[in-house]
């Protein structure tokens, strides 16, 4: 009797012939949907005057005001700005986290010596140091590069130390059986086993990432997104407003995506296996 493995519902589509193929179309849109039923009650809720457009403009509203700005390119210089200091504070507070829960994992002595400082330091809240970082770096880059390192560090370091260390023993002690080396062995038992969890941590952190810089770029800021934003409050330009936060949420949709293209890259064989 021939056992064969279960196929999951998303991969059983492929076997449908062109029904399956357009059921897996109508798949694809279904993550839109709910943001697309959104904007359209939101645009007939200002048609017929149940949103007030002095508080909440209209989607045709922020439209023209993507237009107005990113014709005279504030927009696209504000993105650029507000890029550029999340990709290098989410870089820096990467390679901490990871490095990080490398030694401890690995390293009995140092996770005794640093883990417990590091949870009393993860139990801050980093968005409460922004008034000391001003102090400490003023309004310029470091200040808000900083405060990212502080939201990226742990998450990332958190879940590196728990995917290494919650690695099969047994497939360990298999590898080390067949003769494997020290580097073979990283190479091809822990990294992979430990990848999964470090992903969840790269995910995580890039949310967190976006959050901390939209608040540093709100309180402490002469450029980016944030700054856009905040400066034109006094003008009450609500289309500014609504627009850069709806650029913060693309911009954070694109790095899920981003970081789901790397689950798909790095952990195929996980779908092999299922």
């Amino acid at each position: 009797m021939s056992s064969s493995a279960p196929i999951s519902p998303l991969n059983r589509l492929g076997t449908w012939g062109k029904g399956g193929a357009l059921r897996a179309r109508l798949y694809s849109f279904l993550p839109w949907l709910v943001p697309f039923l959104l904007i359209a009650g939101w645009q007939l809720g200002s048609n017929e005057g149940w949103i007030n457009q002095r508080i909440l403009p209209s989607p045709l509203n922020v439209l023209k005001a993507l237009i107005r700005l990113g014709l005279d390119g504030e927009l696209w210089a504000n993105v650029k700005v507000s890029c550029r200091r999340a990709g290098l504070g989410f870089l820096i507070g990467v390679s901490f986290g990871l490095t990080l829960g490398f030694i401890n994992a690995t390293w009995k002595t140092m996770e005794i010596l640093l883990d417990s400082s590091l949870q009393m330091f993860r139990t801050i809240p980093h968005l409460a140091l922004l008034p000391l970082v001003i102090i400490w770096f003023g309004i310029g880059e470091k200040a808000k590069i900083f405060l990212i390192i502080c939201g990226v560090t742990f998450p990332i370091y958190l879940n590196t130390f728990h995917g290494i260390r919650s690695v099969d023993p047994l497939l360990i002690s298999m590898a080390k059986v067949y003769g494997l080396n020290r580097f073979e062995l990283w190479r091809n038992v822990i990294l992979p086993g430990a990848l999964p969890s470090i992903l969840v941590g790269v995910r995580f952190s890039l949310g967190v990432m976006w959050m901390t810089l939209i608040v540093a770029e709100t309180i402490a800021a002469s450029s980016g997104l944030g700054y856009m934003a905040t400066n034109v409050r006094e003008m009450m330009q609500t289309d500014v407003m609504v627009l850069s936060i709806l650029i913060y949420a693309l911009l954070g949709k694109l790095a899920d995506v981003l970081d789901r293209a790397l689950e798909r890259r790095f952990l195929s064989w996980r779908q092999q296996i299922a």
